[in-house]
């Protein structure tokens, strides 16, 4: 038998290249402490916004529960969270109609694949793939690789992707400082990982271009930049990474909080256009 693993489908739709992925900022969801509105609510306002960013030109989304702050992580998370993140990606699957990330805050990978199984998503968006953080919601002491590859194939979902930051934001990496950028993204491809994303400190903040290139120069698998993606810097970051993810600079008064703002989404995908 070989043990050439088979890449999975969302990887192969990043390796295409000049990628735009647009970001679903869930409503806070049921038992959270801003949660307003109910599961039909939250899932007709994200399926919306999956329809301005389709409209708009791009090429795939993620759906994330960015409004449950402040977060809890994995095994702390409630059912409730899984629940509601299927309901919501159901109804953002059958509007947008191409691929779909996954991201379910903090760390609920093992949810996250949970969902993206049970609702045709291609890849999830995963933190602390490798390495130890310190992180604004608490010490992450466990790389989520091994645990998260093995229930991967406990519930047959290779075809799943899975996009992992490196040097994750809103963190600390003083304990890994001794640990390069590159070194950080050779240990997740050794790992097993299947496309590294590169961010800055915080979200919408830029990612550092020397961090991007040095990664660049290791990568085996496609290259994203998670945060702080500008019409400006589309072009540049092109040079280096098959994919863009875009949060913020799409919405209303650039601010991640905000509804989608259909101006702002097409000035990035016309920019992509222009590169």
């Amino acid at each position: 038998m070989s043990s050439t693993r088979a890449q999975p489908i969302g990887s192969k739709f990043l390796s295409k290249g000049r990628i735009l992925i647009g970001m679903v900022h869930v409503g806070a969801t049921p038992g959270t402490p801003f949660a307003s509105a109910g599961v039909d609510q939250l899932a007709a306002q994200a399926a919306e916004e999956a329809r301005l960013l389709r409209e708009a030109g791009f090429d795939a989304i993620i759906v994330e529960n960015m409004h449950d702050a402040p977060y809890v992580h994995g095994e702390a998370l409630g059912p409730e969270q899984t629940a509601t993140m299927t309901r919501v990606a159901l109804a953002v699957a059958g509007e947008f109609k191409g691929p779909m990330g996954v991201q379910i805050l903090s760390g609920g990978n093992t949810q996250a694949l949970a969902v993206a199984s049970a609702t045709g998503a291609g890849f999830i968006r995963c933190e602390n793939f490798v390495f130890s953080h310190v992180a604004d919601e608490g010490v992450l002491e466990r790389a989520e690789a091994g645990p998260l590859l093995r229930y991967r194939r406990h519930i047959g979902a290779e075809h799943i992707a899975i996009a992992a930051d490196i040097k994750k934001k809103h963190a600390s990496h003083a304990i890994t400082a001794d640990v390069s950028i590159g070194e950080t993204a050779e240990a997740a491809q050794f790992f097993g990982v299947d496309a590294l994303i590169v961010t800055g400190p915080s979200t919408g903040k830029p990612a550092d271009l020397d961090d991007l290139k040095h990664v660049r120069r290791v990568a085996t698998v496609p290259v994203l930049v998670g945060s702080g993606v500008t019409p400006e810097s589309v072009a540049p970051l092109f040079n280096f990474a098959e994919a863009l993810i875009v949060g913020s600079s799409i919405k209303e008064q650039g601010s991640w909080k905000n509804p989608v703002d259909p101006a702002r989404a097409e000035a990035i995908v016309q920019a992509r256009d222009r590169a």
